[in-house]
């Protein structure tokens, strides 16, 4: 069975870390093939949004440490090799002009968390748990891009309090800081979900892979201006799309736009 079912429903990517067994834990196939679908998802313009979830009762329990994803014996040059496998998913994440919304229910621990961190927009269960469990097992915290996104989602202070101690975040404490969209029931996270996809599909597929690209690229930014030149090049782009008349037209006439594919 594979360990990540691929769904494609018109232009959403359905992905599921399919272990529930191990709670979806990271093992090597899977982080093959999480890495190769984002970086696969760059080229992919009839995609226009992605939903992440776990199988079961789990988001994803980070790495499998007893599957061969940890490597503690392993020479300097090839522990290095299999870190960088696997950091570069969320590289990839990032990168791919899709938006990423993660459909966190249950535990989303170490890798996990990067995982959910890395994604675009997230909807959390009561029974999430979040943590930066890599310090908890004799590792940094700094690990998989937590370090570069969970500041920026909650400030320096708060990320501090998780990543040095690596205690769990839970559901209402993650809403209340904004790191998740909503906290809805398990049996609801789909339709939750489906809810944010139509609303996202609404948008042009230029103004959504623009928007996604734009505001990644905002939140390094040094300057005012700098954003700005950029917001300036994205609307003159967008207003000059084949599908911007169809989106303007379907606000006009209240109902759902009909976008030609780029």
């Amino acid at each position: 069975m594979s360990e990540l079912l691929v769904d494609e429903e018109g232009p959403v990517l359905r992905a599921t870390m399919n272990r529930p067994e191990q709670l979806n834990a990271l093992s090597p196939g899977l982080v093959d093939a999480l890495r190769d679908l984002f970086t696969g998802l760059y080229w992919r313009r009839d995609i226009r949004v992605v939903v992440l979830e776990g199988a079961g009762r789990a988001f994803c329990a980070g790495l499998d440490l007893k599957g061969g994803t940890a490597l503690p014996e392993a020479t300097v040059t090839e522990a290095l090799r299999r870190q960088r496998q696997i950091s570069e998913i969320v590289i990839a994440m990032r990168r791919c002009p899709q938006p990423i919304l993660a459909l966190v229910d249950g535990p989303a621990a170490g890798g996990g968390f990067a995982l959910a961190l890395a994604s675009d927009i997230r909807i959390a269960t009561p029974r999430t748990r979040m943590n930066a469990a890599f310090i908890r097992i004799g590792l940094s915290a700094c690990d998989i891009g937590v370090s570069y996104f969970l500041p920026r989602m909650v400030g320096a202070s708060v990320a501090a309090d998780y990543m040095l101690t690596g205690r769990f975040m839970d559901a209402e404490t993650a809403h209340r800081l904004g790191l998740v969209s909503e906290v809805v029931d398990p049996a609801e996270v789909r339709a939750a979900g489906d809810r944010f996809v139509a609303q996202m599909l609404a948008a042009t597929p230029l103004g959504l892979r623009l928007t996604k690209e734009a505001l990644n690229h905002a939140i390094d930014m040094s300057s005012l201006e700098a954003v700005i030149a950029m917001e300036d090049r994205n609307q003159v782009l967008t207003a000059r799309d084949s599908n911007f008349a169809e989106g303007v037209a379907a606000f006009l006439e209240k109902r759902p736009p009909h976008y030609r594919p780029e």
